[in-house]
């Protein structure tokens, strides 16, 4: 059996094309991304450009707002039953270049390059009984048709038991190497959502793309998607992914923000290691343009706060969805703060200590950031509509002591507060869904 590679020794972070471009985002848009994070966000721990979904169809987003995923598209494939992007979109693909100019430009920028793919085998394929580099099978003796996106129709399932699977995914993964992928993004994998009765029913595919990757001879992140994952099984998430989605996707939306308290306080000690349970991709700045009208992030400053400190200490992968070159400068100071970015890099032992209707408190230790080795990490929130003093004793943290003097650091703020004994009783205020971040040492 086959485990996963040791790609992700800490929490990835980057940017997703999903966000602001949808599927229709081109090789100049990339490049416009890649050199924003290169410029501004490099420095800071930044480093993935993942294209998403529906790279390989030449019409993909033509049919926006009305239709998302065109059914039965017609999407760019080689003679194997690959997907290959569509040469309209991506220029430098032609004459089976595939992605690899781009992954070029985008290494050449001291950056990372991903990639998303629906599980499977193309439909078309299946239907036109295609070759599978390798073997003696076609595409139809190896798709199952009983297995199939509830939201996108691009794909069969493939029967992992069936003799020519493996070589399909080997080749797959081979194609992805020649082109210096660094990054695999796999969908409607995480939670087969169309089989509420067998919602992790891919799993031996899962399997397969592990041990794909394995074989394949070059280091790769696997990131599986949608959610929310199956907490039951963890045990082979861990074993076989670097991340995978603990919620469907996140919107800029308060209440999907505040429902990922249950959801990180559930995955809690599932997180280290190089297995990172993903709370989803950070809707900031400009979004939207790709689903048919552009708008501003709907959270407030606050929110965004919260959303950044909750993902950062419960230790979550961070993708930015955005269109990076529009990033305002009140959002480019929430990804550049790097007193507040370290918890996410090098934090452990993360937990919930208190959470009910009206705040939430989380803790973090630092004994792996290079700055701040004994440093302690806290988090409060306000969940109410109005500010609030939320109230918490620093007794209920185990690592602090009572009789010790602690210099206290607020992160968001850059501020470094009056020292504190190990037994306060705190009492901040915080603004309406907003929190603060405390660094203790």
């Amino acid at each position: 059996m086959y485990s996963k590679n040791n790609s992700a020794p800490r929490p990835p972070m980057g940017w997703n094309s999903y966000d602001y471009y949808n599927t229709t985002v081109t090789e100049e848009q990339v490049k416009a991304n890649a050199d924003f994070m290169a410029s501004h966000l490099k420095q800071f721990g930044w480093e993935y450009v993942v294209v998403d979904i529906q790279w390989s169809d030449p019409n993909a987003g033509t049919q926006n707002p009305k239709v998302q995923y065109i059914s039965f598209s017609w999407m760019c494939v080689d003679e194997y039953s690959r997907q290959i992007p569509a040469p309209n979109r991506f220029p430098s693909s032609k004459d089976g270049k595939g992605f690899a100019p781009l992954a070029e430009y985008v290494h050449a920028k001291g950056l990372k390059f991903g990639i998303h793919i629906m599980r499977g085998i193309p439909r078309r394929c299946a239907a036109n009984h295609t070759a599978i580099f390798g073997c003696d099978k076609t595409a139809d003796q190896i798709a199952n048709p009983f297995s199939i996106s509830k939201w996108n129709g691009d794909m069969y399932g493939v029967d992992a038991s069936k003799p020519g699977a493996k070589e399909y995914y080997d080749s797959l993964f081979a194609l992805y190497a020649s082109w210096g992928v660094d990054f695999v993004k796999v969908d409607d994998i995480c939670n087969t959502n169309m089989y509420p009765e067998n919602p992790y029913s891919a799993e031996k595919e899962i399997e397969l793309i592990a041990g794909a990757i394995e074989r394949c001879g070059r280091p790769m992140v696997l990131s599986l998607s949608p959610g929310p994952a199956v907490i039951q099984k963890a045990w082979h998430l861990s074993q076989f992914a670097n991340m995978w989605r603990i919620t469907d996707d996140l919107w800029d939306e308060w209440p999907l923000v505040k429902a990922m308290f249950e959801r990180c306080e559930v995955w809690q000690t599932h997180v280290g290691s190089g297995s990172w349970p993903d709370c989803d991709m950070l809707p900031l700045s400009k979004l939207g343009k790709g689903f048919g009208h552009e708008w501003q992030c709907r959270l407030t400053f606050e929110e965004q706060k919260t959303m950044l400190t909750l993902w950062c200490i419960f230790r979550s992968p961070l993708m930015i969805g955005t269109d990076l070159p529009q990033t305002d400068e009140k959002t480019l100071s929430l990804l550049t703060n790097k007193e507040v970015l370290d918890i996410q890099r090098y934090g452990h032992g993360a937990k919930q200590l208190l959470r009910n209707e009206h705040e939430c408190v989380w803790v973090s230790y630092g004994a792996g950031c290079p700055a701040h080795p004994g440093a302690v990490y806290l988090a409060l929130f306000n969940f109410d509509d109005d500010e609030r003093d939320v109230a918490f004793s620093l007794a209920s943290v185990p690592a602090l002591r009572a009789e010790h003097i602690y210099e206290v650091r607020n992160l968001w703020e850059g501020k470094d507060l009056f020292p504190l004994a190990g037994d306060t009783v705190l009492n901040v205020s915080i603004q309406p869904h907003g929190c603060m971040l405390l660094r203790l040492k």
